[in-house]
């Protein structure tokens, strides 16, 4: 998908993919095994030290409680990562709870483990103080992501919405006959918005929005059709392979296309993307709510909201 970004590069060898989620599951690491295999994957492994599960403080045990429904999640991201980027090593940071401080102290642990992206897949709704918390996801080198939401244009979200993160929106990806053999529009649930208490980034110059604007760049994220992940945790009697979609798939991916790109990737916030989004696919069409035919839910040539400066063609932009 994205354009076969794989045959780019030597698929992310030597690279390490962060997640951060909250709770444990515990069968994270086997139905990894089984999605990798489904699909000609490379063994992920903590035998062959591929694959590392830690709590929020870096250690192998305690491990949280489980949670099914951040169980799916999990699967989800490491699903994710590894259609992007095959020959990642993946680091799956477990905080003991959802709560700010304890996804913060996940955040610090995943930043500074040697990995060249962190993908956070959840988000909530900003607040007065945040500025606080944002110290969690500025890590010099580091590229910080987070999903843009699932609701369509609103009010953006916490972290998405901090100058320092990059900022994943959602597409629509369906078969067509043309040089691409895909046509790509904005999904109608992407989140998308400005924000009330991050100022306007240098770098982002749109012109409806005297804040910052969500989101920067987009992966596939339609839950319809949806994309393959494999669980045998969280969803019970339906365990086993299922279709899901959101921004909690594009953040995750986006995270693998970066290790793609390896030593050589720029990212460490957006700024990259804009100076180089003649290296991305420009996403046209669709939208995700009411503001007018604004690009600030609608998809429209150059930058927009709902899919930011666009979707990766290869590793050029990153």
């Amino acid at each position: 998908s994205e354009g076969c970004v794989q045959t780019a590069v030597d698929r992310g060898a030597g690279q390490t993919i962060a997640i951060v989620d909250a709770f444990d599951n515990p069968s994270a690491e086997a139905d990894l095994g089984k999605y990798r295999q489904q699909f000609g994957l490379p063994a992920c492994t903590t035998a062959n030290g591929c694959f590392k599960k830690v709590n929020q403080r870096g250690a192998a045990s305690p491990l949280p409680e489980g949670n099914p429904n951040w169980g799916v999640e999990i699967s989800l991201d490491l699903d994710m990562v590894s259609a992007a980027c095959p020959d990642c090593h993946i680091l799956l940071v477990e905080a003991n709870t959802p709560l700010t401080a304890d996804l913060g102290a996940a955040e610090d642990t995943a930043a500074t483990s040697g990995a060249s992206a962190v993908s956070n897949s959840y988000g909530s709704d900003e607040y007065n103080g945040m500025d606080v918390d944002a110290k969690h996801f500025q890590h010099a080198g580091v590229a910080i992501l987070a999903s843009s939401g699932d609701y369509g244009f609103q009010p953006a979200s916490f972290p998405a919405s901090l100058a320092n993160v990059i900022a994943v929106g959602g597409t629509t990806l369906e078969k067509a006959d043309n040089a691409r053999g895909w046509t790509e529009t904005a999904w109608s649930r992407a989140g998308s918005g400005c924000s009330a208490w991050v100022p306007k980034p240098a770098w982002q110059h749109d012109a409806n929005c005297g804040m910052r604007t969500v989101a920067d760049v987009s992966a596939v994220a339609d839950s319809d059709p949806g994309l393959a992940v494999y669980d045998t945790y969280g969803l019970g009697a339906q365990a086993g392979w299922v279709t899901v979609g959101g921004t909690s798939a594009s953040s995750p991916f986006i995270a693998g296309v970066i290790g793609l790109a390896g030593d050589g990737s720029r990212l460490t916030d957006a700024s990259s993307l804009y100076t180089h989004a003649d290296k991305l696919f420009d996403v046209v069409g669709g939208s995700n709510g009411y503001c007018g035919d604004d690009y600030l839910c609608t998809g429209l040539q150059g930058y927009d909201a709902p899919t930011g400066v666009g979707s990766p063609n290869g590793i050029g932009a990153l």
